[in-house]
């Protein structure tokens, strides 16, 4: 008895049981196993049709998953590469735009044990918080406060 691959849909429920995932990225992640040009569109229409691939969603998950953790520059890079439409994108990265200075307090605050005492920790904690995708203007302004606060408590 011979085993057959499974098809593109069935590749696409696949993927799409494991996490939300956008048209685009099934896009990629199938077209290497498209045997006949416009199956894979058509799989991906019927899904869609279904409501099994929806951009709101995937754009709810990773909201999420990396709010909490992330800034908004890195939120919106992980949206547009999973193909999210640029509108849905600075729609989604506005509502986050409001808590970003509160969001990296914390961040700072579960990494960092003491205000940086030198041009070599502001650099290394700044670092860790530009890395996550917070603004400059807001790194700069949570390591001026961890320098103020740590100066008071003398």
């Amino acid at each position: 008895m011979a085993f057959s691959a499974p098809s593109l849909k069935g590749r696409a429920l696949r993927l799409l049981s494991q996490r939300e995932h956008s048209r685009a990225e099934l896009e990629r992640k199938l077209k290497k196993y498209e045997e006949e040009p416009g199956t894979l569109a058509h799989a991906l229409d019927e899904l869609a049709a279904k409501d099994f691939i929806s951009e709101a969603r995937v754009v709810q998950s990773v909201l999420h998953q990396r709010a909490a953790r992330m800034g908004a520059a890195r939120v919106r890079q992980e949206l547009l590469h999973k193909g999210i439409a640029p509108e849905a994108v600075a729609e989604a990265v506005a509502g986050l735009q409001e808590s970003e200075s509160a969001r990296a307090l914390e961040v700072w605050r579960r990494r960092f044990t003491a205000s940086p005492a030198d041009a070599k920790e502001w650099a290394r904690q700044s670092r860790f918080l530009l890395s996550r995708g917070f603004s400059s203007a807001i790194v700069a302004k949570i390591l001026r406060g961890a320098v103020d606060a740590g100066n008071e408590a003398d």
